[in-house]
């Protein structure tokens, strides 16, 4: 069918409007990028925009020898995989007894879910309940407040429910039971939610802040993000790392180091985004078409 005028204009503006709005989202990021590989008098003297200026990888190599990036990326990794894994698992073990009709208590539970997205504990309360359970400085006081997220249970719930009953009747008939159903059949039909939810969590956890502060008290465990915030509020920066590699002062400047751990601190997830795209598209669109 031949698209009118107004459908045409109105195509128009929307791709204009999504275009601008994805620019405003790139650009810093492409503009940080420039500044993290190029040279040290270039990024001085403002003339990096959105391509780098004498192209170098010193402020990535000093900021591999001279800061604790190794490390802190390592307790990311170990923070946001465990996190992950220990939270899908839950999750999923939750949602599934919620999506059967037949579950006692199921309305119950379900409201009891609910309640906690309206009324939270606070952060003093929450930080006692911790501290009790002998988990400060510990990475379990990251893990255990986010084994089941209220919100990402009912995405996976609400996907379970909208898989056919007759699937459910059929592997009933040929002798599966709760686990081998579960496991068997609704995991694998469950792709697109599952992956979906796996890159919220797995966001959530590399990007783990305040929480890092309030809980974990020693240096050595703090996770790429909080060793990037300090980077970028310490003036003092550049003078510990030429105390580190100081003939290589000449060459550096504060902005190139610090975007360069902004950017190791934002690849990892960019890497990972492409691999789940195709069932992420399907994942956000969940529960949006009934039939």
């Amino acid at each position: 069918m031949k698209s009118t005028f107004s459908e045409k204009l109105f195509y128009t503006v929307n791709y204009l409007l999504l275009f601008l709005v994805a620019m405003t989202c790139l650009l810093p990021l492409v503009h940080l990028a420039s500044l993290s590989l190029s040279d040290s008098h270039a990024v001085l003297s403002g003339r990096v925009t959105l391509w780098p200026v004498g192209w170098t990888l010193e402020s990535y190599q000093m900021l591999w020898e001279g800061t604790r990036i190794v490390e802190a990326f390592g307790n990311s990794l170990i923070i946001t995989v465990v996190g992950v894994i220990l939270s899908m698992v839950c999750t999923i073990l939750t949602a599934y007894p919620l999506s059967r009709r037949y579950f006692f208590g199921r309305r119950w539970f379900l409201l009891a879910a609910v309640f906690t997205m309206l009324f939270a504990g606070g952060t003093i309360p929450t930080y006692l309940v911790i501290k009790e359970l002998g988990l400060v400085n510990n990475y379990g006081a990251l893990w255990l407040p986010a084994l089941v997220n209220t919100y990402n249970m009912l995405v996976l719930r609400t996907f379970f429910e909208n898989i056919p009953e007759e699937l459910e009747d059929a592997a009933r008939m040929d002798g599966c039971g709760e686990w081998r159903m579960l496991i068997g059949m609704m995991l694998p039909l469950s792709l697109p939610a599952l992956a979906t939810l796996t890159l919220f969590y797995g966001v959530g956890f590399w990007n783990s802040f305040l929480s890092v502060l309030i809980y974990i008290n020693e240096t050595d465990k703090y996770n790429l993000t909080v060793l990037v915030q300090q980077m970028i509020r310490k003036q003092s920066l550049l003078q510990e790392l030429v105390s580190v590699q100081p003939e290589d002062a000449a060459s550096l400047t504060p902005e190139g180091i610090k975007a360069a751990g902004v950017m190791v601190l934002i690849i990892p997830m960019m890497i990972v985004y492409p691999f789940l795209q195709k069932y992420f598209v399907k994942g956000v669109m969940l529960g949006s078409i009934k039939g």
